[in-house]
């Protein structure tokens, strides 16, 4: 179950990619769309990832 689980993940995020890359070339409205979803989860994680890092580092 968590293979498939993963692998969904997986499948989400290449496609992802490829509508980002597709969109950059001018593809339909609904891969524009896709591809600023995309970026805008991206910056989501890197945003949450900093500060949990920032977090745990103080007590060191």
């Amino acid at each position: 179950m968590e293979i498939l689980v993963l692998s969904g993940v997986l499948a989400l995020a290449v496609g992802g990619c490829v509508c980002v890359v597709w969109a950059e070339r001018g593809g339909p409205r609904w891969v524009r769309v896709v591809a600023a979803v995309t970026l805008t989860a991206g910056k989501l994680l890197r945003s949450s990832g900093r500060t949990s890092r920032s977090s745990g580092s103080d007590g060191d």
